[in-house]
């Protein structure tokens, strides 16, 4: 997901976002543990993403005070 995409969305929507990439993160933890290790380039792009999520949700929110 692009900066510029995750920009243009409002902050609602970006904590949601960032909830479901802690989710899919989560269960592809679980996966690679059970032995299925197909999983780990899937788990770098969600941690980048989250990373750049929670970037932007504090960029607005200290914006918006």
């Amino acid at each position: 997901m692009t900066a510029e995409k995750i920009r243009a969305m409002d902050v609602a929507e970006l904590e949601n976002k960032v909830k479901e990439s802690s989710e899919q993160m989560f269960r592809i933890k679980f996966q690679m543990g059970m032995g299925q290790a197909d999983g780990l380039k899937k788990l770098r792009e969600l941690k980048k993403d989250r990373a750049r999520l929670l970037t932007i949700i504090g960029e607005k929110k200290k914006g918006a005070k």
